[in-house]
């Protein structure tokens, strides 16, 4: 033993980096348990470290014993880390595929360490299966064109961590494995899997927590910007997604619709805060059914909300505003009666070369106390909602179904 002793010592430090992310990936799911995944991955370099610790140190010492504990806890935690990066992704393999498949792989290693012993045999089927879990998984990952940097990179290093097995083992694996404990922790193929899973399993465990540290910034974004209530965004949130679309380059027409309840404290003060909740929940829902994939709306304060149309005359904006009061006109409430309907009252207007939030808000806002003024339940100016209602047929700006 004291011959590979150096060898034994080189061989520790991928074990032992893995360990340090295993400590990492737990602390990260201490903070953030919302999000198992990371368990799943702390879990992953548990089962790894243990794996090669068992490998390199020969624990058990018999060959077949070790080999068949080896690669049943090496099989674990690519499962557990596969299952971390689908889990993420709100997909699985599943608990019943992943024992089939572990099942499966110490099975044929037992085979092939007692009933018919053969070395060779055992690092393919272990090396080749790794290869086929993560690329299965990879696949099931690919990003689509509009995803977040992060997620591409992470899918591009678990790709050619995935690929890199196949080739690797090929080339370095001779016809006739050493035969000999020594001679195979001296071999190239033994050294180059060392080197191979400390580089490319740092690399893919360096990615999952900079895609961690990155769905956290996503989430907090999220809580800065988004209404809880209603779902929508909020006034911060919806201008800043405004701000790009008001520029001077900005060829396409957008409109700009503001919304307020008609006497919504009334609603408040004779049934209750939890009845006005409930309005502004199903109003939001109703924006979001009837918005397109390029509108936002959002809740700017109270109960005033807004939406932006991009590509949408006054006409349009209109019409969509119309199927919005009409709807909200419409909708029952559990605490309120049906002699007490809800209505709305709209305000439209168009944006203008040169016009910032500011400005196109006021001149919505002045509309929509014109409605109010002439009435409420109404849209202004009256005249494109007439427009509307007059061609009876669906306006340009559809619902997206």
């Amino acid at each position: 033993m004291n011959g590979i002793a150096p060898y034994t010592t080189m061989a520790m430090i991928g074990p032992g980096i893995l360990a340090v992310f295993a400590i990492v990936f737990f602390c990260a799911w201490l903070l953030e348990k919302k999000r198992p995944y990371l368990l799943l991955h702390a879990i992953a370099c548990i089962l790894f470290t243990l794996g090669s610790t068992v490998q390199i140190l020969f624990i058990p010492a018999e060959v077949k014993t070790n080999a068949i504990l080896s690669g049943f806890l090496h099989t674990s935690a690519v499962l557990a880390a596969v299952e971390g990066l689908l889990r993420r992704s709100g997909k699985r393999f599943g608990l019943a595929a992943d024992l089939a498949i572990l099942l499966a792989g110490t099975g044929a290693l037992w085979y092939f360490a007692y009933i018919q012993p053969m070395l060779l045999a055992r690092v393919y089927i272990q090396n080749f299966g790794y290869g086929a879990i993560l690329l299965v998984a990879a696949l099931r990952l690919i990003p689509p064109p509009d995803s977040r940097f992060i997620d591409r990179i992470l899918f591009w290093i678990l790709l050619i961590f995935a690929l890199h097995f196949f080739p690797r083992t090929i080339l370095t694996i001779d016809v006739n494995p050493p035969s000999s404990v020594k001679a195979f922790s001296m071999s190239t193929f033994w050294h180059v899997l060392q080197l191979s899973l400390a580089v490319l399993g740092s690399a893919l465990a360096f990615a999952i927590l900079a895609a961690a540290v990155s769905d956290v910034l996503e989430d907090l974004r999220g809580e800065r910007d988004v209404d809880p209530l209603t779902g929508l965004l909020n006034r911060r949130g919806f201008s800043e997604r405004l701000q790009p679309l008001l520029t001077p380059q900005a060829q396409s027409s957008l409109t700009l619709i503001l919304c307020d309840f008609d006497r919504f404290k009334s609603i408040n003060d004779t049934f209750g805060h939890s009845a006005g909740d409930e309005v502004l929940k199903s109003f939001g829902a109703i924006l979001r059914d009837e918005m397109r994939p390029t509108d936002f709306a959002g809740r700017l304060g109270g109960e005033e909300f807004a939406v932006l149309l991009p590509g949408a005359a006054m006409a349009d904006a209109a019409g969509f505003a119309e199927r919005i009061r009409s709807r909200l006109e419409h909708t029952g409430y559990v605490k309120i009666p049906v002699s007490r309907p809800v209505t709305a009252s709209f305000g439209i207007a168009e944006h203008r070369v040169g016009d910032d939030f500011r400005i196109l808000y006021e001149r919505a806002d002045e509309q929509l106390y014109s409605a109010k003024a002439q009435g409420r339940n109404r849209i202004a100016p009256t005249a494109e909602a007439e427009m509307f209602l007059a061609a009876a047929q669906p306006a340009t700006v559809s619902r997206n179904r």
